[in-house]
């Protein structure tokens, strides 16, 4: 090994395009085939270093680079939160036909650690496969409930319906409306990569339902508990 070396360092490097130790076939400009020993190494004065020289080895061995910013970011787990930007009481209209569903079209995020939640759509596109606490809670205007018709909410994974909260608008003479506006549902889901999760109301009848825009009252939560 030491001749083969000291050939290395003797003959002009240009003359080979790739070198081999361990292997008669490189792949690599410098292909290694056995285990690698740095004996010593420089410290370095410079702190910053760590954020742009991590040396990784892949699943075929090769060695790149890649900077630590990156390798902390794909372990964050997901935490978000969503809603309504702020606004004045029933600032939220939604039209649900009859025994059916309708988005609800959240379009506010307050914090997204993985930017998953794409506004535009009211869709939450999962990174990473894992389980995940899902929360959806919404607060109706009592006024555009007609009485004895059914409101609920449920949430969605690709489409379809995993949890629901939906009960009947209840009226009591010389009381009033009995029910409350709000409908709150929560549940884990074990998602893979690239399921979504959407959030709908449902209504028994035709309504345009108005909901509360603030987001104490109406809004999402999908965090990642493993």
């Amino acid at each position: 090994m030491k001749y083969f070396l000291l050939f290395i360092l003797f003959f002009p490097l240009s003359s080979y395009s790739q070198i081999g130790i361990g292997t008669e076939n490189p792949t690599r400009t410098l292909d290694v085939n056995g285990d690698l020993r740095i004996r010593t190494t420089n410290a370095t004065i410079r702190e910053s270093a760590a954020k742009d020289s991590i040396i990784t080895v892949g699943a075929t061995g090769d060695i790149t680079r890649i900077s630590s910013k990156t390798v902390v970011e794909s372990h964050f787990k997901t935490f978000i939160k969503g809603g309504f930007p702020a606004g004045s009481s029933a600032a939220i209209s939604i039209s649900i036909p009859a025994n059916s569903y309708t988005l609800i079209p959240f379009n506010t995020i307050d914090f997204d650690i993985n930017s998953e939640f794409n506004v535009s759509t009211s869709t939450y596109t999962a990174k990473q496969p894992g389980i995940y606490a899902v929360t959806v809670s919404i607060r109706a205007n009592p006024a555009l409930i007609s009485l004895g018709n059914e409101l609920g909410v449920g949430i969605f994974k690709n489409n379809i319906l995993q949890a629901r909260n939906s009960f009947a608008n209840i009226q009591v003479v010389l009381v009033g409306n009995v029910t409350p506006p709000t409908r709150t549902v929560q549940t884990l889901l074990q998602l893979n990569t690239n399921d979504t999760i959407t959030f709908k109301a449902f209504s028994g009848g035709l309504i345009n339902l108005g909901l509360i825009g603030s987001g104490e009252e109406s809004f999402f939560t999908i965090q990642q508990v493993r």
